[in-house]
């Protein structure tokens, strides 16, 4: 996946010189093919996020597309403030990229974790949200996002889970995208990012009925899309890496308690932080996020469900 994020990138640059990638110190070996075709509109801007994010709205009000690269854990929660006002507030054209969303940067500790970026990012005006789930889908986000012209913020999860497309695919904003077809009135399992090919995975194992939506665009959401969704599914459930305060699975519930009226099933990160250090695998399986975990879960909810 994130090859393919470096060859989009590169591709719109050698297409448009008024495209700029700014980075807080990250990223070498990932940005070389970049750094070696269009040399000229690389810009490290050192370890002073906030600063980078000055440097791109003011680059942006004079007619470039900048780019800005950083760990999640920064870019945007410690550039909060400069993306509110600075970018947002003037709906500039810059597109922020967080890497290594989740759990990701697992043994560097909570400093590096970042499972609070879409809560954030969700409340300020004007400030879309994506969050690819394979390579197909990064490069469409990376298009939509240059096509939008306006600021987006784009997470990214560094561990690739495996396709979930099995060839390029087309994005609408605001709408969820469909993985796998089930029956009508059946279990919906609505999933972003890294979850998604979890949820293919456990509705191929368990529930072959199941219906599997991918959320690459957050925010906007298509509210009568995911009316429509909720309205005709017996359950719903969200799988995301990320807390399920504010997340995805927050703006699936608040839409259906307000048109649908469907019980929704959010699985994410609970309201705390990780106890310990340890690998990626491990992390997921300390907040519940392995498909053993989440199988679980949702065999209780389901037998909640229809026991009522």
């Amino acid at each position: 996946m994130r090859d393919a994020f470096s060859e989009t990138l590169v591709r719109l640059a050698k297409a448009d010189p008024n495209v700029l990638l700014l980075t807080g110190d990250h990223g070498y070996a990932l940005f070389d093919a970049f750094r070696k075709e269009c040399s000229a509109q690389y810009i490290n801007a050192g370890i002073a996020e906030q600063n980078m994010v000055g440097m791109a709205a003011g680059l942006a009000r004079a007619g470039f597309r900048p780019f800005v690269y950083g760990l999640s854990a920064f870019i945007p929660v410690r550039v909060l403030e400069q993306i509110k006002l600075d970018i947002a507030h003037d709906d500039l054209p810059v597109v922020l990229l967080g890497d290594g969303a989740g759990f990701v940067y697992s043994h560097l500790g909570t400093s590096h974790q970042s499972t609070e970026d879409i809560a954030c990012t969700r409340a300020v005006p004007g400030l879309s949200i994506y969050s690819p789930a394979d390579r197909f889908e990064m490069t469409a986000c990376m298009e939509l996002a240059y096509q939008q012209n306006a600021p987006v913020y784009m997470r990214m999860g560094k561990s690739d889970r495996g396709d979930v497309h099995a060839s390029a695919t087309t994005l609408i904003p605001g709408h969820l995208h469909a993985v796998r077809v089930g029956q009508p009135g059946g279990l919906t399992l609505v999933a972003t990012g890294s979850m998604v090919k979890t949820a293919v995975d456990i509705a191929a194992n368990n529930y072959p009925d199941a219906s599997v939506w991918s959320a690459p665009i957050i925010k906007p959401l298509d509210a009568e899309q995911v009316t429509a969704i909720c309205l005709n599914s017996s359950a719903v459930v969200v799988l995301e890496e990320h807390s399920v305060l504010g997340g995805l699975g927050a703006a699936i519930a608040e839409i259906s308690s307000e048109y649908a009226r469907i019980r929704v099933l959010r699985i994410g990160v609970q309201d705390r932080y990780s106890q310990h250090c340890g690998s990626y695998d491990y992390l997921l399986h300390e907040h519940g996020l392995d498909r053993s975990a989440i199988e679980l879960k949702i065999g209780k909810f389901l037998e909640h469900e229809f026991n009522r």
